[in-house]
């Protein structure tokens, strides 16, 4: 999908730098994917019951980045 958006100078520099991503399209589906990601995880968390539910987001993150770095 093709959409235009206007955003901060500063934010669109630490959002490409921190997510070391080379291109703004890239740094924004990223960006866009942990925030969905995250969200899903905090609705998960705030379900009452009787199953424990692990945060495991930075067993994810390593596991993600691994297969990133295999895929070069």
């Amino acid at each position: 999908m093709r959409t235009t958006i206007d955003l901060p100078e500063e934010l669109m520099s630490d959002l490409l730098a921190l997510s070391k991503t080379r291109k703004k399209k890239d740094a924004v589906r990223v960006a866009l994917e942990e925030f969905v990601r995250s969200k899903k995880v905090e609705k998960l968390l705030a379900l009452p019951g009787k199953i424990e539910i692990s945060d495991i987001t930075p067993e994810m993150e390593r596991m993600e980045l691994e297969e990133s770095n295999g895929a070069d």
